[in-house]
């Protein structure tokens, strides 16, 4: 006599269930029992574990896919722009831009601060003269302001700002940042890198209750990319504020979504303690949901502003002095720092995003695995230029390619990008085809609020498939062979990151014993037309077995 099923909690049948898992891809029902996937098959199969108290969706056809995985977010600032912040978009003027500051500012105290994002990287570029700054001041009213780039490593802030900062037509430029001058070396309000650290600290000073603040930002990060499908996340550069946010949260059972922390290792853009003090105190609280198991390696800077590494030199259209950008580290310390990681056993993400500094990440990790052998896992944020050579080195070495921000396709971002770097370096950027065929694993990633306003990963999905714009307004394509398949795509948004997170027995595939992460969707995105993808909407989001999104229950989005 057969032992008697065990019943579940929940049963979601009548669908098409993409599992994820090579064994069996595709199903019609799972049960789900302690917030654990208790079974996953066919209808048949499934209704054994129906009980009394079983709660049953019917799917009524819709296909159902693993929650979603998100490998590179910045939950404090997402969260803080989508709750308190002026929201801007890249593609906005500088009129827009004005316009909106000044619409902003009429609804603040006067020593109020005004702070939004994203500018775009090409208008900041434009930002050459006092006379700029200067509007910025009219439109303001004189209150300071702090806006953001879609790099999320520049800012323009206006005159009272600056004074705030304490920085004055005199002041040297900071290690490793710069504070913009036009030709007469009057100060634009313009701050690259880490001079942007000095503009943040300003306002973080002004702030009566940070760490409420940081509550409310993250809380908000996590519904919003709840309602995207998004049920696990790996925070890109998470310092002691976010972090004691996340742990409130989760003690009072709102985190809804599994968190993989990176603790910097240098100080950058927030203050704070780094590198050993920050990760003694994370992993000693280490917790089930919020895990701090990666620290987080800036090796260079951002394209837009030549601080990217590149083996070649930028182009040199203006009359500027030839550069192949900036690199934060050399071997020998990033050596050094790559066996620190190995001996504490903690991945690491490197932001790597020219193909210079991507082949110094890679050159140090063959030394340390060399050595030491296999062990943590490392990341390459944000594989975008890679060179040949290096390209089957990242499946040698265990080195994922996390791929973030979704900017694989024409649009503003890659015309900022196009003005400074060289054209057969961008042409042959995000390199996924390649990746896979070599046999690495790419890790999709938002980078959220970097790039868009939104984490949609939707956007993202599509164009990894058609290297299009999602908007037709937008024409082109950007390196097409490299393009993935719809399943290939949809893995790089759910397995792999989880696998690259460390997370790959917990989620990430939907199996007995892993966690009932999982989406329902308003289209199949394996039968669509590849270029209706950006428009799918999730209909519920389970997490760990709790329904934590409906789409018609109203949800905060940017």
């Amino acid at each position: 006599m057969s032992p008697t099923p065990l019943a579940a909690d929940l049963v979601v049948t009548g669908g098409r269930v993409w599992t994820s898992d090579p064994a069996r891809p595709w199903a019609e029902a799972l049960a789900v029992r302690d917030g654990l996937l208790l079974d996953v098959g066919t209808v048949d199969e499934v209704a054994r574990h129906r009980g009394p108290d079983t709660e049953v969706h019917d799917l009524a056809g819709a296909l159902v896919l693993p929650g979603l995985v998100d490998g590179h977010v910045h939950l404090n600032l997402a969260g803080a722009q989508a709750a308190f912040e002026l929201p801007l978009l890249p593609s906005d003027s500088l009129d827009d831009v004005l316009a909106k500051v000044r619409a902003w500012a009429g609804r603040l105290e006067p020593d109020a601060w005004v702070v939004g994002g994203i500018l775009g990287s090409t208008l900041l570029g434009q930002l050459a003269e006092e006379r700029h700054r200067l509007a910025l001041d009219e439109a303001s009213g004189g209150r300071p302001v702090l806006l953001r780039d879609d790099t999320m490593h520049n800012r323009w802030v206006s005159s009272r700002a600056l004074e705030l900062m304490d920085v004055g037509p005199d002041s040297p430029d900071v290690e490793g940042g710069r504070y913009v001058r036009d030709d007469a070396g009057r100060l634009t309000g313009v701050l690259h890198e880490l001079a942007s650290a000095r503009a943040e600290s300003a306002f973080a000073a002004s702030v009566a209750d940070p760490q409420a603040r940081m509550r409310e930002a993250v809380a908000t990060a996590v519904r919003v990319l709840n309602s995207y499908g998004i049920t696990s996340v790996q925070e890109a550069a998470t310092m002691g504020g976010p972090l004691a946010a996340l742990r409130e949260l989760e003690a009072e059972g709102e985190l809804t979504l599994r968190v993989v922390a990176s603790l910097p290792v240098r100080p950058f853009l927030e203050d704070g303690a780094v590198g050993g003090e920050l990760i003694a105190e994370a992993r000693a609280q280490r917790s089930e949901l919020v895990r701090p198991d990666f620290v987080k390696v800036v090796l260079d800077g951002v394209p837009m502003t030549r601080t990217t590494a590149l083996l070649e030199p930028y182009l040199c259209r203006h009359g500027e002095p030839a550069t192949t950008g900036d690199l934060y580290y050399d071997l020998p310390d990033l050596v050094a720092e790559v066996e620190r990681c190995h001996d504490l056993g903690l991945g690491a993400k490197f932001h790597a995003t020219g193909d210079a500094s991507v082949r110094l990440v890679l050159d140090a990790v063959e030394q340390v695995r060399a050595r030491r052998g296999p062990g943590p896992r490392f990341q390459i944020a944000h594989a975008e230029y890679v060179h040949p050579d290096d390209l089957p080195r990242f499946a040698a070495l265990d080195v994922v390619a996390d791929a973030s921000p979704y900017i694989w396709f024409p649009g503003v971002i890659q015309d900022s990008i196009a003005a400074h770097v060289p054209t057969e370096v961008v042409a042959a950027s995000w390199p996924f085809r390649d990746f896979l065929d070599s046999g690495a694993v790419v890790a999709a990633g938002s980078d959220w609020p970097c790039a868009a306003p939104t984490p949609d990963p939707w956007t993202g999905l599509e164009a990894m498939v058609t290297r299009r714009n999602p908007d037709p307004a937008v024409p082109g394509t950007l390196n097409p062979g490299q393009a993935l398949t719809v399943q290939e795509a949809v893995t790089a948004f759910t397995t792999h990151p989880a696998e690259a997170m460390g997370l790959g027995d917990v989620t990430g595939r939907l199996t007995p014993g892993r966690s009932a992460d999982f989406i329902v969707l308003d289209r199949d995105v394996f039968a669509v037309d590849p270029t209706q993808v950006h428009a799918t909407q999730v209909l519920r989001t389970w997490f760990a077995g709790r329904l934590v999104h409906t789409a018609d229950e109203p949800t905060t989005r940017p």
